[in-house]
């Protein structure tokens, strides 16, 4: 049998929200808890590895109900839960995690649940009876979770912020475009397009924990999140597009560079240009760059990606592709008559379009 692969703490992280999120048993429990003013400790993780960190108690293995689980909060022990929080171990445990462990709460209840978080690799709630506050610890990871409406303000923020950032990030598509066209790209152009990509990829990311934190009451929100997304996996393609063709390196590659490059460096275009492979000084490139056409090809939503990718490695870029006759385009493997015309046209569709816009 093969081995269960362990959670990162990033994916324990992400799990554990999703545990607590409004609209499950455990939040409306919390929220009763919190609305009755007293405290509790919820611990979720493998049976074994809790029961030997604590002691006492009641022994209940029993499936979890908001109702049980606000009148166990009342003693003053900790409750023990599976890892998916479906199912009540224990209740009044006391908890006994390595006081060595360190912490910077101040209060036991929080102390404790920071350090058998840690040293379980589990998640622990403490929902505090003086600050009426819910702190989530998984593993070496703190959050405190925020009120409905608090949480639906900040996303909305984020959200409109990315609706900004969108903006910019069409209309620097559409500039690389026309001078795609036109056959007049730089590598300033090119790291341009690429940075506003990243920067959007980035906000998304921002807003990813807000939405899971809310559960089903963010379901509009993430709807709104993957429509204004749609657009930025073909900007993703200008980096195939346009990354240095050279051993051991690849689109793929390119596009992992550019995402681990730090916040403040990504505002520097030099960095986004040696992650393609081009070296950081802009200047040093003279000569334009003639993109293959993923992006373009891509855009044209007619075509299947194998067929772009026949395309590309016949005729190697774009302006090969748009000069290429009908017999030529014809010769590729999975384009006949039709689809050949269809290219052509397509492409000079787009091409208009792109005229008539500027011209608004």
């Amino acid at each position: 049998m093969a081995r269960k692969r362990k959670k990162t703490s990033d994916e324990a992280f992400r799990d554990a929200l999703l545990v607590v999120a409004p609209g499950t048993l455990i939040r409306e429990a919390v929220s009763a808890i919190i609305q009755s003013g007293t405290g509790a400790l919820l611990c979720f993780g493998e049976p074994r590895r809790l029961l030997n960190l604590s002691e006492g108690g009641v022994m209940l293995d029993e499936p979890v109900t908001p109702q049980i689980l606000y009148e166990l909060s009342k003693m003053d022990g900790a409750i023990l839960l599976d890892e998916t929080g479906t199912r009540i171990l224990s209740a009044n445990r006391f908890l006994k995690p390595n006081a060595k462990i360190h912490s910077d709460e101040t209060g036991t209840r929080h102390r404790t649940a920071q350090r058998l978080a840690a040293q379980a690799q589990c998640v622990v709630i403490a929902v505090s009876q003086r600050r009426s506050s819910v702190t989530l610890y998984c593993h070496d990871k703190r959050h405190v979770l925020d009120t409905i409406s608090t949480l639906m303000n900040k996303a909305m923020q984020a959200v409109a912020t990315l609706e900004k950032y969108m903006s910019v990030l069409h209309q620097a598509m559409q500039e690389l475009t026309t001078r795609e066209f036109q056959d007049v790209v730089t590598i300033f152009d090119v790291c341009k397009a690429i940075q506003r990509t990243e920067m959007v990829v980035r906000i998304a990311k921002e807003i990813e924990p807000y939405i899971l934190e809310l559960g089903t009451e963010g379901r509009l929100i993430d709807l709104q999140l993957r429509e204004l997304l749609l657009p930025v996996q073909e900007a993703k393609l200008v980096v195939k597009d346009y990354a240095r063709d050279k051993p051991g390196a690849s689109g793929k590659t390119a596009l992992d560079k550019v995402s681990v490059i730090p916040q403040q460096d990504l505002l520097h275009l030099g960095n986004i240009s040696q992650a393609l492979g081009y070296g950081p000084n802009l200047r040093s490139i003279d000569t334009y760059l003639s993109p293959r056409g993923y992006r373009v090809l891509t855009a044209t939503h007619r075509l299947q990606p194998q067929i772009i990718e026949n395309l590309v490695m016949r005729f190697g870029s774009l302006q090969a592709v748009m000069r290429a006759p009908k017999d030529d385009l014809v010769e590729v493997d999975g384009v006949g008559e039709v689809l050949a015309e269809r290219v052509r046209v397509s492409l000079n569709l787009l091409r208009n379009q792109l005229v008539v816009d500027e011209r608004r």
